[in-house]
């Protein structure tokens, strides 16, 4: 990576603005996915249905809704999650779909923004009369909808977003999460902190929500306060990090972490270059992935910086399995479903997601059986869904009160521009001072057929 010349704060700043105002586009790619998958959706019926009595159930289809972030601040990369999950499902559709149902799902733009998403879930919900929303994006967007949503008795499955907010089955019975806890990932990360750079200073950079603060708890149950000299949160749509860059400089850490989505990942790590700041780098696995960072790195410095060298080396975890390991077969199964049927998006972090959260669906509804109701998939994931392998490293917390995703991950560095993990598996729970223990397990093989098995 070259980054000819030193350019001001103000400089990025300035393409930091035209940047985000370029994320307001999305992706051509991510655009055609999205009006592809919502074209085939189906509407709701009560009769004829083989058997299920809710909406959006026939008996030939389920339809799905999800809120998305096709344009704005978190538009890079997250854009192409849904459409990737949609290509999965329609590879499960050309094998006879889920007891004979095409699966659709019905991709919103709510551009990161909470107002938007209000409007777009009470349009699918209501109007659309989806079987459930899956897989809405975004922590301070999705916050705004679960009330409705459960008091609706309306699945809400699988939010990508790692909030702890997803995870009380008690009180939110509709709801679950799917990655790991944002609290969870943090004291892995933290973990490793305190065993590589034990004594050294800390500085936190993180979204002011509840993404960036449950990561911050798990940093600060790991990590000692003393040495944590600097937290510095950041709004979602500023066009600028250079106060928080320049507070963390200041306090004289050594060690970064960011609680960033991509976008952010990349403002601040050009900002330190302006700086020359080079602090070693331990980065959320939600702003990290290195097509999209080194994409919008390019884009923000307007070509200055290309390639991913402000981010090699940086420490992060994953909880699947590295989307470059080509030897592992659930990235055989992944990237063959992506080149038949999502073959314009990159083969990056984001695909994968979609593609393994799918997986999951799919998994939930097999396990629902014919007779589909709304409360079948619910006590589908409660009953079943700490059980369920597939292409995660680690289990699910699933259970009727713990809603939790992944229960852990591994740690993993940013090399030659690829996410390399080693150590094994690593689980723990969002209780502070809960033991962060190995994973023996090993993850198995996917089915043949590349779906899993009815029941």
């Amino acid at each position: 990576m070259r980054f000819r010349g030193t350019k001001s704060l103000a400089c990025v700043g300035v393409i930091a603005t035209v940047a985000l105002a370029a994320a307001g586009c999305g992706s051509s790619s991510s655009s055609t996915s999205a009006k592809s998958a919502s074209s085939g959706s189906s509407s709701s019926s009560s009769s004829g249905n083989g058997g299920a009595t809710a909406p959006g159930v026939t008996a030939t289809s389920i339809t799905f809704g999800t809120h998305q972030p096709l344009t704005g601040p978190a538009a890079p990369g997250y854009s192409e999650i849904a459409p990737a999950s949609q290509a999965f499902f329609n590879y499960v559709n050309a094998h006879g779909g889920v007891y004979g149902r095409q699966i659709h799902l019905i991709i919103k733009d709510d551009a990161y923004n909470p107002t938007n998403t209000v409007n777009v879930v009470h349009q699918l919900v209501l109007q659309s009369n989806v079987f459930g929303i899956y897989e809405g994006l975004g922590t301070p967007t999705h916050t705004k909808v679960v009330s409705f949503l459960n008091a609706s008795k309306i699945p809400d499955i699988f939010v990508a977003s790692g909030c702890p907010c997803w995870d009380n089955g008690t009180t939110q019975p509709y709801t679950f999460g799917w990655q790991p806890n944002y609290t969870i990932e943090g004291k892995i990360l933290g973990q490793y902190i305190k065993q590589h750079f034990g004594g050294q200073k800390v500085g936190v950079l993180y979204q002011d929500d509840d993404f960036g603060k449950g990561g911050l708890a798990g940093i600060e149950d790991q990590v000692p306060a003393s040495d944590i000299v600097s937290k510095e949160p950041y709004e979602s749509g500023t066009t600028t990090l250079a106060p928080e860059i320049t507070a963390l400089k200041s306090s004289g850490a050594k060690v970064l972490v960011d609680f960033t989505v991509p976008i952010y990942t990349a403002i601040g790590q050009l900002t330190s270059f302006t700086l020359g700041w080079k602090p070693q780098l331990v980065i959320s696995s939600v702003g990290i992935d290195p097509i999209t960072v080194g994409g919008l790195l390019k884009t923000i410095s307007k070509g200055k910086a290309s390639g991913t060298a402000l981010i090699e080396g940086a420490i992060t975890d994953g909880y699947l399995p590295s989307n470059t390991d080509t030897s592992n077969p659930w990235i055989q199964l992944f990237m063959k479903v992506h080149q038949q049927y999502d073959a314009s998006a990159p083969f990056d972090g984001n695909v994968e997601y979609g593609m393994a959260s799918a997986y999951t669906l799919v998994q939930a509804l097999q396990a629902a059986g014919k007779d589909l109701t709304r409360q079948d998939l619910i006590n589908a994931i409660n009953q079943h869904g700490a059980s369920w392998m597939g292409p995660g490293l680690v289990p699910f917390r699933y259970s009727t009160s713990d809603h939790g995703g992944f229960s852990g991950a591994e740690i993993g560095m940013v090399k030659n521009g690829k996410i390399v993990l080693s150590g094994g598996p690593l689980t723990t729970t969002p209780v502070a001072g809960s033991a962060i223990t190995p994973y023996t397990g090993t993850q198995p093989a996917p089915p043949a057929s590349g779906i899993p098995a009815a029941g």
